[in-house]
């Protein structure tokens, strides 16, 4: 088997990916029927060159018609992302004006307070009591006010009055773009109501299987809650060992952000691996013939896709689900596995399955962590060798930290704009309790061992105290980091030059890598010299509050009635001040007065 057929997904990946990127970037119904009509004629073709293969001599245009099959997957990329966003389609719910929609959860709802936020799908509308057969997806937000939180479960129908609006662009400069971030989830609209304008009809449509398996998540949520005292720790167990995203307190969730470990909060792939090393060695005693084999494979693939189900289908745990099914069964078999084939393979289903996974940053950073593992960490393993196993195995957790976190630190400092510093320590810090956590978990939950709940407590509140201490060293993380597109992708191809120079020992790309990153370095010189030399006005747009912003060189005069800890001055204010790279803030009450600006440095 030649390398390229090893790695045929990799290529159909990457031309049905560009497919999906066109189709994002000039959306419209013309380009949807090109996308179609490109598609039927490609496939057409191609059908009937590899039925008349030999009599048209097609091997002699071998090249040509490569090219044709991977025109074919970047056409129905496009094709398919396009007839999955519902905006474009007849029947979508905002292009009738409606009195009334009818809409279904697609999830499990968690009240805040008085209010509750959800995702719901758009079923049927009503107009002049005539109806009316939609589509599309909303983002729904009740509010209780001074009633008694009424009960929702995924899959529950309700009525709504047709109150919603176009989702708001943002008002203020570098202020998170809500509107796209929910655009790349197929949602354009939201609607915010009191929760008795809302009629619960009884009738519930969701997915039996998903049902039950929410269902039985939250029956083992009840039972962790019982079992943890501690209120921290049980936010933290839930969310590692089920995926269930309880309120966990801003110090936490800093502490896990500010040290780069974050991903151990959601499951991803770590969490599917722990479980599939468990079974592996808890079956071992089935290896005895090849009988035996084929059924710890489908024993174990199955127990992962319960698992995978449990947790909600989330795409990292798909990723792994898919990717370790591809390669149990490539194993029972005694075949061959590419890894990279793999990878893209389980990446092309996810994105056949659901085009607009594509824009979702967990996504990106578990796929580029994943090949970061599989292409950088025997690189980086390489570079040193230990006599002794204890030192071997140390360099071999820290070149698996370093792969993955080289892999991603470009787009995850694009995303969140900081760098954890102390990654290496914290990450190696973490990576046993956070297996232990999960083995300790699952045990209490399959098995019923609640003995242990006490040491899986004590885990957690070690692990916390642990990531807090290391977020409080001095310079634990560089913030207020702010690239835009050009910088990253300069960012990128030199990543990829310097290492592909490394490994193949091509000199020669060097050269063209040392020449990006001395562009990406004036590029982040040219805008150090722009806010040294800046002075200008900022006023800001905000509800139900007023701030305006002088900017002299890196520092600003702040006049607003916002307080530096909420929410309103993190979201709205602060992110326009760091991309301007203001370092010092003079806060102020009070109206500003334009005469005496000047004097107040």
């Amino acid at each position: 088997m030649s390398i390229r057929a090893e790695t045929v997904f990799v290529n159909l990946l990457f031309f049905y990916i560009a497919g999906i990127y066109v189709a994002y970037e000039f959306a419209s119904v013309g380009l949807q029927w090109g996308f179609a009509f490109s598609s039927f004629l490609l496939f057409a073709f191609l059908v009937i060159l590899n039925n008349r293969y030999a009599k048209l001599k097609a091997y002699r245009y071998k090249i040509y018609t490569s090219a044709l099959f991977y025109l074919l997957f970047f056409c129905v990329g496009g094709w398919l992302y396009l007839i999955n966003s519902n905006n474009l389609q007849p029947g979508y719910f905002a292009k009738t004006k409606l009195d009334a929609i009818k809409i279904i959860l697609e999830e499990t709802p968690q009240w805040k307070g008085n209010q509750v936020r959800f995702k719901a799908k758009v079923i049927y509308g009503y107009q002049a009591k005539r109806g009316i057969a939609c589509q599309g997806r909303l983002l729904v937000t009740l509010n209780a006010g001074k009633h008694k939180p009424i009960t929702l479960n995924y899959g529950d129908e309700l009525i709504l009055p047709a109150h919603y609006r176009a989702v708001e662009t943002p008002q203020n400069p570098s202020e998170f773009d809500y509107k796209a971030w929910l655009a790349t989830q197929n949602i354009h609209y939201q609607v915010y109501m009191n929760q008795q304008d809302a009629i619960l009809t009884g009738q519930n449509r969701g997915n039996t299987l998903i049902a039950f398996a929410l269902t039985l998540r939250l029956q083992q949520i009840e039972h962790l809650k019982k079992l943890i005292v501690d209120q921290e720790a049980f936010s933290v167990a839930s969310t590692l060992i089920l995926g269930y995203r309880a309120d966990l307190s801003k110090e936490t969730l800093a502490a896990y952000s500010k040290t780069g470990t974050i991903h151990a909060l959601s499951v991803s792939g770590m969490h599917v691996g722990i479980i599939y090393i468990v079974l592996m060695w808890s079956l071992r005693f089935m290896n005895r013939s090849t009988l035996l084999k084929i059924l710890k494979a489908i024993l174990i693939i199955a127990l992962i896709w319960f698992y995978a189900l449990v947790t909600g289908f989330s795409p990292s745990v798909l990723r792994s689900a898919i990717m370790l099914t591809c390669f149990i069964i490539a194993k029972t078999g005694r075949k061959r596995t590419n890894s990279y084939n793999i990878l893209a393979f389980s990446a092309f289903i996810l994105l056949v399955y659901q085009p607009f996974l594509l824009f979702d940053v967990g996504f990106q950073l578990s796929y580029l962590a994943v090949f970061g593992l599989i292409y950088l960490q025997p690189l980086l393993y390489n570079l040193l060798y230990f006599k002794y196993t204890l030192a071997d195995k140390l360099w071999q957790f820290t070149a698996l930290s370093l792969a993955a976190q080289l892999a991603t630190f470009p787009l995850s400092v694009y995303y969140f704009h900081q760098f954890p510093v102390y990654f290496l320590l914290s990450n190696l810090f973490i990576m046993l309790p956070a297996s232990l956590m999960m083995y300790l978990g699952l045990s209490m939950l399959l098995f019923r061992l609640y003995f242990l709940a006490p040491l899986l407590e004590w885990v957690i509140n070690l692990t916390n105290t642990g990531l807090k201490w290391i977020a409080s060293l001095p310079f634990s993380t560089i913030s207020a980091i702010w690239w835009n597109k050009t910088a990253l992708i300069l960012l990128l191809v030199f990543l990829i030059l310097f290492i592909l120079a490394l490994n193949k020992a091509q000199k020669k790309l060097l050269f063209p890598a040392l020449c990006t990153l001395l562009i990406f370095q004036s590029i982040l010189s040219f805008y150090k010299m722009q806010a040294l030399r800046q002075q200008k006005t900022i006023t800001f747009k905000l509800r139900r509050n007023y701030a305006v912003a002088y900017l002299y060189s890196n520092r600003a005069i702040l006049f607003t009635d916002v307080d530096p800890e909420s929410k309103v001055f993190q979201y709205s204010i602060k992110p326009c001040l760091d991309q301007h790279q203001v370092k010092e803030i003079q806060f102020k009450n009070g109206l500003p007065d334009l005469n005496k600006i000047k004097h107040l440095w």
